[in-house]
This record gives structure tokens, C-alpha cells and sequence, in this order.
């Protein structure tokens, strides 16, 4: 039997990954996507042999009709409550009721259960939609992947190309960070989604180092000598975030203001994976730590 498997976001750059691994391994793959979606990358999923589906999450009828026969929904979904909660829940709903059996909610990122509410505001809604997910008649499987490796790109303090520094927080110099790329995190879940048994929660990591390993790490690649730079401990930044996050209340209803970027760098030093799902599937080959900071050397995107 051809399994079927239905992902909401198909147009970001993780969904549209997504499809062609699906579409790679054998699955039948429909997209469901907003009339306002990029009609570009509409065209790129019509052309690649998915089945798209337009569709407003408010109209329960047609969610339901989507999600008929299928054997897994995949949510790559991304925003503020009106999607990671509301539009999730709607889409959760619809396949309840068409019969599917599966369901892969859009919680790719750090292992979120381990963190306490209010540390992420971005996390906390993934945490909100979970308690709705758990007491529906559905098998649900979460992929934690750590962070995206592009993050790095971006001269975050954790690697600031700029200045040369590796920042960290008192008593984390070794800390385990987890990091994979979009790709793999694709190639993975594609897996996971074709895979009945597949349990509650996988966590992976395509790589993961400390500052420490980090700075030997950034000597070999970039050739200079990087500087771990200790900031405090991470009360102290917590209590930091809350300051600024309390003083832009605007913040609340944007997806990454200044705030809510730092409580990701925050999450990164406060959570990670004890445990790794990597050789669950033998088919994903892990980008190293070595080739990203490359690319990033190069001027290509991690």
C-alpha cells in the first residue's frame, strides 16, 4: 500500500526539503498551502509530483477532505499562536476526524520538555499545542533537532566571526550544544514519517560541540585564534530577556524580535539531547560541524 502523506508548510524551505525526501523514499505526498502562497514555489511542488491542496485551516470541511486516506500529517508550520496553536489545532482536528492515524507536529527545535515555561516564549506555544495534541485519539511523534545549523552563519555570540569570540555562560564551557542543518532535519522526519513504529519523540543532532571543542574547532577552520568570552551566568541572562522582553511589549506579536532571538541562544545552553535518535534510519548522511563552519567561511549558507 502507497503511503500518503500530507505536509502543511510545503513552500518553506524545511517542507519543500521535506517533499522531495518523501518523494525520494516512495510516498505519495500532498502539500497543503494558503491561496496567498509564493505561486513559484507552488509551481515547484506541482512540477516535483506533489498534489497540492489550497486551503483556509478555517474551513473544517475541506481539512477534512485533504486529509482523507492519509497515513501521516507532517506540520512544518511556522508563526505566533494563530498558527502553532490555533491553525495546528485545526489541522490536528481534521485529521482526527478523516481517519489518519499519524501525526508529526511542527516542534523542530531544541528538546523543549526540558525547559521551564517562560524561557521560550516560541517554545511555550509548541508546549500549548502539545497539551492539545496528547489528548487526541492520534500517534503523535515530535522531532527535536537542536538548533538549525544556519544559525551559526549569522554571528550569534555563541560564534561571532566578526570579533573573533565564542561566548558562553558560566559553568558551560563543555556544554553539549546540538545543532543540524535543514536538510538532514528533513531527511530525517521524511523517515520518521513513513515509519509506523516510530516512538513519541526522536532527538537528533547532525552535530554538536562545546565552546571549547568550538574554539579548537574555529583554530582549524578559520585559521585564527578564537576567543571564549564568558557573559555571566545564565540566571543572569535570563533575567536580562525578561527586562527587554517586558520593555518591548511589541515583541509579542512578532516571531523573532530581539527578545525572543536571545531566549533561543538562552535555550541552546539550558537544554540538549542526553540521548540521540541518529541511527534510527540508516539513509541520513550528517553534515559535520567542519563542513558548516567551511561553508560559512566560504560565504555559502550553512
Amino acid at each position: 500500500m502507497n503511503n500518503i502523506i500530507l505536509v502543511a508548510g510545503a513552500t518553506g524551505d524545511l517542507g519543500s526539503r521535506l517533499c522531495k525526501h518523501l518523494l525520494k523514499n516512495g510516498a505519495s505526498v500532498r502539500a497543503l498551502v494558503r491561496e496567498q502562497s509564493n505561486q513559484q514555489k507552488v509551481n515547484e511542488l506541482h512540477e516535483s509530483g506533489v498534489e497540492v491542496i489550497a486551503v483556509h485551516f478555517a474551513d473544517e470541511k475541506g481539512l477534512v477532505s485533504a486529509c482523507k486516506g492519509v497515513s501521516c500529517v507532517v506540520s512544518v508550520l511556522a508563526g505566533l499562536r494563530d498558527v502553532i496553536v490555533t491553525a495546528q489545532s485545526q489541522l490536528l482536528h481534521a485529521a482526527v476526524k478523516a481517519g489518519v492515524p499519524r501525526f508529526i507536529p511542527s516542534d523542530f527545535c531544541t528538546d523543549f520538555t526540558q525547559l521551564q515555561f517562560g524561557e521560550n516564549r516560541n517554545f511555550d506555544l509548541r508546549r500549548e499545542f502539545q497539551s492539545v495534541l496528547e489528548t487526541s485519539n492520534i500517534r503523535a511523534t515530535s522531532v527535536f533537532n537542536g538548533a538549525f545549523a544556519y544559525v551559526l552563519q549569522y554571528n550569534i555570540p555563541l560564534l561571532d566571526t566578526k570579533a573573533k569570540t565564542i561566548t558562553y555562560y558560566s559553568g558551560k564551557a563543555d556544554w553539549q550544544i546540538d545543532f543540524t542543518t535543514i536538510e538532514d532535519t528533513a531527511a530525517f522526519t521524511a523517515y520518521a514519517a513513513l515509519d509506523d513504529n516510530a516512538p513519541r519523540f526522536l532527538r537528533i543532532a547532525g552535530f554538536r560541540f562545546s565552546p571549547n571543542e568550538l574554539e579548537a574547532l574555529t583554530g582549524r577552520v578559520f585559521g585564527e585564534h578564537f576567543k571564549l568570552k564568558e557573559q555571566g551566568t545564565l540566571e543572569q541572562f535570563s533575567a536580562y530577556i525578561q527586562k527587554l522582553r517586558t520593555e518591548n511589549p511589541d515583541g509579542e506579536n512578532q516571531l523573532y524580535p530581539q527578545w525572543q532571538q536571545m531566549q533561543y541562544l538562552y535555550s541552546m545552553f539550558a537544554a540538549h539531547h542526553h540521548m540521540l535518535d541518529n541511527d534510527r534510519y540508516s539513509g541520513v548522511s550528517w553534515q559535520t560541524a567542519e563542513t558548516t563552519l567551511n561553508e560559512i567561511n566560504n560565504n555559502k549558507i550553512a
